[in-house]
């Protein structure tokens, strides 16, 4: 199985603690999010971990942790913006902090797994798109010879965030603007000997040079675990995600980061209250079971095919 750690918080930065406790007990409590009562049990043993996809905006908490997963392989989605605090109000200084960050990781674990993603892209009076090829390209500068890859989407107006939006005057991008965009910042990414992909865009750029990539990204795994997985397409997912399936081992309403398009972390209170449960011996992350409480293991396989091997 592939682990996604995780598109519905950011464990690296908050919770690394409580994720390096799970890998060394062993396995790991996730309760259903339609169903709160309801908990799976996960074996986290690298016999069937096949790999762990982290999902971060600043994975530096978890840079001690990375020395517990020598038997596992793995790779990070960083997300790095030209946001300021309006829009991504608890991150650190970017050019301070998160960039040279993103520098030590890839020295620490390789370029080709850490993936830069600049997203989501949105439009308002502050954020122009004079604004975002101009930030960019200074970030591409800065982690030229870093990473091989720079994933970018544009936001998508989920009902749960429409009020953000309005309110930080968000408005819909034409698509004539998205391809005046990706057609700058894909020779930007050359210039920098970066790769450019799309997630989950219905918007066809690949005659620029621009494909359709996957944030759960089979071809990317097996270059990583050397081998070919059965792994198949995710069908939890929208039908424009490329992802192959995976775990999901996070919590919705957890993330303090506080980003403002974020459609997992939208009740601030909610996201408080959950974090005051927090426990880095817990199971579960962010809470405990309840007496009515039901766990269930969940049966898990690893997708390996050791009949064919790239010999990497």
């Amino acid at each position: 199985m592939i682990l996604s750690v995780s598109r519905r918080t950011d464990i690296p930065n908050y919770y690394s603690d409580w994720f390096v406790n799970r890998i060394k007990e062993g396995f790991v409590y996730v309760r259903n999010p339609m169903n709160a009562h309801q908990i799976s049990r996960i074996e986290l043993s690298p016999d069937v971990v096949d790999c762990i996809v982290f999902w971060t905006k600043n994975p530096a908490n978890m840079m001690e942790g990375l020395e517990h997963l020598r038997e596992y392989a793995y790779y990070f989605q960083f997300t790095l913006t030209g946001y300021g605090k309006d829009m991504e109000p608890n991150l650190p200084d970017k050019r301070k902090e998160l960039i040279p960050t993103f520098q030590r990781l890839s020295e620490k674990i390789g370029k080709e797994k850490v993936i830069w993603r600049y997203d989501p892209i949105l439009l308002n009076g502050r954020y122009t798109m004079e604004y975002h090829l101009k930030a960019f390209e200074e970030i591409a500068h800065e982690l030229s010879g870093y990473t091989e890859k720079v994933v970018i989407s544009f936001v998508d107006f989920y009902t749960k965030i429409q009020h953000h939006m309005k309110q930080l005057g968000v408005r819909q991008m034409t698509k004539e603007e998205m391809i005046t965009l990706a057609r700058s910042m894909v020779q930007s990414a050359a210039k920098y000997h970066l790769g450019m992909e799309t997630c989950a865009e219905q918007i066809d750029l690949q005659h620029m040079g621009i494909s359709h990539g996957s944030c759960i990204d089979k071809k990317l795994v097996e270059r990583i675990v050397g081998c070919k997985l059965s792994a198949e397409k995710d069908k939890n997912q929208r039908n424009d995600c490329g992802c192959v399936e995976s775990v999901e081992i996070g919590a919705y309403h957890t993330c303090l980061n506080g980003c403002r398009y974020c459609y997992a972390n939208l009740n601030d209170a909610m996201v408080r209250e959950n974090v005051k449960r927090y426990d880095p011996y817990s199971e579960l992350l962010c809470g405990c079971c309840a007496p009515d409480d039901r766990v269930t293991d969940r049966k898990m396989r690893s997708w390996k095919d050791i009949q064919i091997s790239f010999g990497w």
